[in-house]
């Protein structure tokens, strides 16, 4: 049974034509309701994929369902989080006045995350005692926006230091550079022999396959799958819950 003096958690995901994206959202959103059974937990998709924001936010209101937090199911707080998100729950609550949302916060940066790179490299074959003789490059699907850029450089420099491994160097798959290629080419150049790709993106999709993509061709040594339905990032989305129900008045992020 679902708690209902709880705000029901509604995962927003970007969607994406490759199936294999809404069916990484639906494990992911799973993993959550294993961890908070009686947490009412649904996802909805800026595009392409069904339901769209407005389609569930309208099915809830209809039930009777009042109170909501919209948990971005990004990295980062780019474009995404800051215009089109609250700009479509605004819509949605200026015609239904008596629908109540708040927005969470974007995942990232945070050091779950990290957990679960780390664990989708051992998953991939690097072994332990690796770390220091390895450079790592920290593949993102790449923003327009330099806060997100700033905030993927800041998550390496971090990574490197508290991870121990001799570089971590951030790529992206689209808008800005380098290209996950180049990265690891770079790292060979400086000397470093081993070199791991760890994708920081949450679903399969077109840009998750080019990070694929360029680290088979410039032959890194461990690729790693992407972030998935990792443990660790369902923990991340219980905890930006719990903030955010723990947030008060209730309001839209701006």
């Amino acid at each position: 049974m679902h708690d209902a003096t709880r705000p029901t958690l509604v995962v927003i995901a970007h969607g994406s034509r490759d199936p294999r994206h809404a069916a990484t959202v639906a494990a992911l959103c799973a993993r959550v309701r294993a961890l908070r059974p009686a947490l009412r937990v649904e996802a909805a998709h800026l595009e392409f994929n069904a339901p769209s924001v407005p389609r569930l936010l309208e099915r809830l209101h209809a039930e009777g369902v009042r109170d909501i937090v919209a948990l971005p199911l990004l990295l980062s707080r780019a474009f995404h989080a800051k215009s089109d998100i609250p700009a479509v729950l605004n819509e949605v609550t200026s015609r239904l006045p008596r629908l109540r949302v708040r927005q969470a916060d974007v995942l990232g940066p945070h050091p779950l995350l990290v957990g679960a790179l780390e664990r989708r490299l051992r998953e991939a074959g690097l072994r332990p005692g690796k770390h220091r003789s390895t450079g790592v490059v920290l593949a993102s699907a790449g923003s327009s926006d330099p806060e997100a850029i700033a905030v993927i450089a800041q998550t390496a420099r971090e990574w490197r230091r508290t991870g121990g491994w001799c570089a971590v160097r951030p790529a992206f798959a689209s808008a800005s550079l380098p290209r996950t290629e180049d990265a690891v080419r770079g790292l060979r150049a400086d000397g470093i022999r081993h070199v791991a790709v760890a994708p920081y993106v949450i679903a399969p999709g077109h840009l998750p396959d080019r990070i694929r993509n360029g680290a088979i061709e410039a032959r890194a040594d461990v690729l790693a799958p992407v972030l998935g339905p990792a443990p660790e990032l369902a923990e991340l989305l219980v905890l930006r819950y719990d903030e955010a129900a723990a947030r008060g008045p209730l309001a839209l992020s701006a």
